[in-house]
């Protein structure tokens, strides 16, 4: 890896940190944690980082003219497939505990004793009724004290005694695991419900990308741009679908999990949908494939106006897992089988014909 490199995914990673701060301040979703400077300059700078390596170190390398060649599976083990998604986990964990972690719990509403009203004349009240017990104790916030005089009373109205009121009782403090439920969009009336409609959804989302990709493949080899189409999967999914059946669904899982819960439950609500999608798809760029970004912007769009409708993740993440699925166990293998079935024919032909 090139310096160069290094320098242009550093600088992409904290420019996306800054405007991501940025923008959580303008929607007004700081966390209460970032109200002291170092939590907030510390949690920016892990976002940074994470951006530069897992997002931006493609672009940059496109951009400083070297090539990233794709891992060879054979020679690492199952769990650096799961490396990337790892990061995203303790990023948003990290993120998450130093903006909501260790606050003070809030403090009950004061209640401060007024000047018991004046005893009402005998003739003020009818026979067999007396001022009620207690008047005169209401709860008032501290900044409201001493602020406007009660307008005094008229000399001819008798005094009207001051009812006990009780304070409401202090808000109740969220319990850390449900509030960072929240923070990254887990929390909705029906789970299951949701994560039905999304297989559902998520089912006619990929027959829908998979005709649009043929579509406009035909276009551009209509138009002469054959070299705009890849006429071979790329060399990593290659390599994913050759492993076992478990690492797969495995893989597929992880990434219908923890790719939503980054980019749409972390990301999209702070920078909106338009950057969230672009660093979904950059981070998708060491495929080697620039077409292949296409169908990965489509799927990235449907997935974030799933979890604006839905307001929740788990729409998305059951549509991502199922598209990945069916990609990984069905569709890669098949595809390949084929192609290695119709090779081999082929050399078999030519060796009979030579």
């Amino acid at each position: 890896m090139s310096p160069l490199t290094l320098v242009i995914a550093a600088a992409l990673g904290l420019a996306a940190a800054f405007a991501l701060d940025v923008l959580c301040a303008a929607r007004g979703l700081l966390p209460p944690g970032f109200r002291e400077p170092w939590r907030r300059v510390l949690a920016g700078l892990i976002v940074a980082a994470f951006l530069a390596v897992g997002v931006f170190l493609p672009l940059a390398a496109a951009v400083a003219g070297v090539k990233i060649e794709p891992p060879n599976l054979s020679k690492i083990d199952t769990f650096q497939l799961f490396e990337l998604h790892l990061m995203m986990v303790v990023v948003m964990t990290v993120w998450f505990l130093l903006g909501f972690a260790g606050r003070p719990r809030l403090a009950q509403v004061p209640r401060v004793p007024l000047p018991a009203a004046p005893p009402a004349p005998p003739d003020g009240l009818p026979s067999g009724m007396s001022a009620p017990e207690g008047a005169g104790l209401i709860p008032v916030h501290e900044e409201s004290l001493g602020t406007s005089p009660a307008p005094p009373l008229a000399e001819t109205s008798p005094p009207t005694p001051i009812p006990a009121v009780l304070p409401p009782p202090p808000p109740s403090e969220i319990p850390l695991g449900r509030q960072f439920l929240a923070q990254f969009g887990f929390l909705a009336p029906d789970v299951p419900r949701e994560i039905g409609l999304g297989l559902s959804l998520g089912l006619a989302a990929w027959l829908a990308v998979l005709a649009a990709i043929i579509a406009i493949a035909g276009v551009l080899l209509a138009l002469g741009f054959k070299d705009a189409v890849p006429h071979t999967p790329p060399a990593l999914v290659g390599l994913i679908a050759a492993l076992p059946f478990g690492v797969r669904f495995a893989v597929s899982l992880s990434a219908g999990v923890v790719e939503e819960s980054f980019f749409r439950g972390f990301l999209q609500p702070r920078v909106g949908i338009v950057l969230s999608t672009a660093f979904f798809v950059l981070a998708h760029l060491s495929y080697g494939q620039p077409f292949m970004l296409v169908g990965i912007a489509l799927l990235s769009l449907i997935y974030a106006f799933l979890v604006r409708w839905r307001q929740s993740v788990w729409a998305a993440i059951a549509a991502h897992a199922l598209f990945d699925g069916i990609q990984l166990l069905v569709v890669v293998p098949a595809v390949l089988k084929l192609i290695e079935g119709t090779a081999g024919k082929a050399a078999a032909f030519l060796g009979l014909c030579g």
